[in-house]
């Protein structure tokens, strides 16, 4: 098929929308559902990240998409019983591709709702069971089984979208588009992030571990379909904070290390103690808990919710428990301007980072690196994405 006529554009109102190649066929068929314009932007991008994290790592990957950037991004390592616990997969059977996606819609649960989900293997029974239990509006994957087809094709009321993926498509060299009349063209960004890109380390501390290469593949190729200004925090094969599409590159590295703290605050037995009532929602829940660690009180509201009213999760609470985060690795998708960036990031347990390099203030970020013992590479690579 070389054309498809889809529901409207980015808005309702933008109609007639299609999608269509000059030569070939598209590189997607449509199992299920009808896809909208943001849909396929999901999906393309999305497709596109978990492959090469997949080539990079040689592990399943996932993506949970929102609005042509990642909430989540990670590769198939194992769970243990807290990981299980946060992420609302204590009684579900798990494969390698469903560990990948859980994982990845886990790292921001509340961005996450309403996703579309991106996975590098075919589409099991189990990863279908896990999704079509979790609000999303569609899926990509380059197989499906009989019965993970099943299972999502009775999602929504028969409306989920179900999107497969042709692996072997790649697309031209260069690519276009039009804004405002206007055509745009470039060479597809096509570079490939490796451990290459971990050889040039300034920094005194230049020990990386393979969990933290491992972990800045997986930030920089998660960059690399991030809407930039873009940072990437991630720890266990998995992104734990995406700061998208900022103006200014700490304040990327604030949000993101907001949602870094959130994701590890959520582990502290305060939180996993909370006397949720029987029947509450996931989606309440995540709800709830984001107001609870954000030091929100619940008013008359918590009777709805929990059997008693929950013990405040303090400042000092906070502190406390993030002071067990380390090991985390940080990548960003240009260089650090100035070392306030590095600063922020050893606030959220930050001990790796790769970033571009080449600021007049690189000596600067080094420093700041070396007060901490933060081991530095210079990728020497921009990932802008737009």
């Amino acid at each position: 098929m070389k054309e498809l006529e889809l529901k409207y554009g980015c808005n309702p109102n933008q109609k007639p929308a299609r999608v269509f190649v000059e030569a070939g066929e598209l590189p997607f068929e449509v199992l299920n559902g009808r896809p909208g314009y943001i849909n396929l932007l999901d999906a393309l991008n999305g497709w596109q990240l978990v492959r090469e994290l997949r080539e990079a790592t040689n592990l399943p990957a996932a993506a949970s998409f929102k609005h042509v950037s990642p909430a989540g991004a990670a590769v198939a390592e194992p769970l243990d019983d807290v990981l299980k616990k946060i992420y609302f997969a204590e009684d579900v059977e798990l494969s390698e591709q469903a560990t990948a996606y859980i994982r990845a819609r886990g790292a921001d649960r509340m961005s996450s709702y309403g996703d579309f989900a991106i996975l590098s293997d075919e589409c099991d029974e189990p990863t279908a069971n896990y999704l079509k239990r979790e609000v999303s509006d569609g899926i990509i994957a380059p197989a499906y089984t009989s019965k993970a087809l099943e299972v999502l094709k009775s999602k929504r009321k028969g409306n989920y979208l179900v999107l497969k993926v042709n692996p072997d498509f790649e697309p031209p060299a260069v690519e276009t588009k039009k804004i405002f009349g206007v055509t745009f063209e470039q060479q597809r960004n096509a570079i490939k992030i490796s451990d290459d890109c971990l050889t040039d380390i300034p920094t005194r501390n230049k020990t990386f571990t393979p969990e933290a290469c491992r972990d800045l593949l997986t930030a920089l190729i998660t960059l690399k379909y991030t809407q930039s200004n873009s940072v990437c925090y991630a720890k266990g094969g998995q992104a734990i904070g995406i700061g998208a599409g900022q103006q200014s590159r700490v304040h990327c590295t604030r949000l993101a290390g907001n949602k870094a703290d959130y994701w590890f605050l959520r582990q502290c037995p305060k939180v996993l103690e909370l006397p949720f009532k029987q029947g509450v929602k996931r989606p309440d829940r995540d709800n709830a808990i984001d107001v609870y660690l954000g030091g929100e009180t619940f008013d008359d509201s918590w009777q709805n919710l929990f059997s008693v009213k929950p013990e405040p999760l303090t400042a000092d609470d906070k502190r406390a428990w993030l002071k067990n985060l380390h090991g985390v690795s940080l990548a960003s998708d240009a260089f650090f301007p100035f070392g306030d960036n590095i600063e922020r990031a050893h606030q959220s347990g930050v001990d790796f980072i790769a970033q571009t390099g080449g600021s007049i203030r690189d000596d600067n970020v080094i420093e700041t690196c070396d007060k901490y013992g933060i081991a530095m590479a210079f990728t020497h690579i921009r990932l802008f994405h737009h």
